[in-house]
């Protein structure tokens, strides 16, 4: 299992960049703003799609903190929201942590097979019987799919959110469970932890990063048992 310091993420030191840029940008409009020839709309424009794309990836950096604990098959899962959200397939994935979820999760078809993303690719393609509800995920093991989860009634007043996203915010709300979303009709993904949903860019990035770590982790144990050989 390859596990992760988060103190020393490369997706940490890209947030401190921006979050530096951003600074910057107030800074320059603090400095501005006396000056009746000089408009300020433009900057709060580039400072507000700053606070988004450093929002989006402080999402994907914390997901990577709260899951690589709880799962080796970290890749996997990342590999599958891409690929997901670039087909626009939608997707519920429920990746249990400390608390139990038998008394919240209901009606599954158990699958007790291993993690890969090609099986959870497989469980959302359109028209599967099984995509329309929730996989749940312990440790390496997808253990079931097709559950139901209880809805968030907090954020029904919301229309533009969809069944899936009311389903994880409402288990997160009582549970300690991190849920993956993907929507179908946008492609975006997000996930909810503790009742809050997390809006989810940059999972290329996540892959891009572990597959590297586990290429070097690969290389690394080769030498050795080499040197042991020699």
């Amino acid at each position: 299992m390859i596990m992760h310091n988060c103190d020393v993420s490369p997706m940490k030191e890209q947030l401190k960049v921006y979050l530096t840029d951003i600074k910057e940008m107030v800074q320059n409009s603090l400095d501005q703003i006396n000056n009746e020839n000089h408009c300020l709309l433009s900057q709060f424009d580039d400072i507000r799609d700053s606070i988004r794309k450093v929002q989006s990836i402080a999402a994907s950096f914390y997901l990577q903190c709260y899951l690589s604990a709880f799962t080796s098959n970290y890749i996997d899962l990342s590999i599958t929201i891409q690929h997901l959200s670039e087909r626009r397939h939608g997707a519920l994935i429920v990746i249990q942590r400390n608390d139990p979820l038998d008394q919240m999760i209901h009606s599954g078809i158990p699958l007790e097979a291993n993690l890969t993303y090609s099986l959870l690719e497989s469980v959302f393609y359109p028209g599967s019987p099984l995509h329309d509800g929730a996989v749940l995920i312990q440790g390496d093991r997808v253990v079931s799919a097709g559950n139901v989860l209880p809805v968030s009634h907090a954020v029904l007043v919301n229309k533009k959110m969809g069944t899936r996203h009311r389903a994880a915010i409402g288990l997160t709300e009582q549970t300690d469970a991190l849920v993956l979303v993907v929507s179908e009709e946008t492609g975006n993904a997000s996930f909810a932890f503790k009742g809050t949903l997390h809006p989810l860019s940059g999972v290329d990035m996540i892959v891009d990063e572990d597959t590297s770590d586990a290429e070097a982790f690969d290389t690394d144990s080769f030498e050795a048992n080499e040197e042991t050989i020699h």
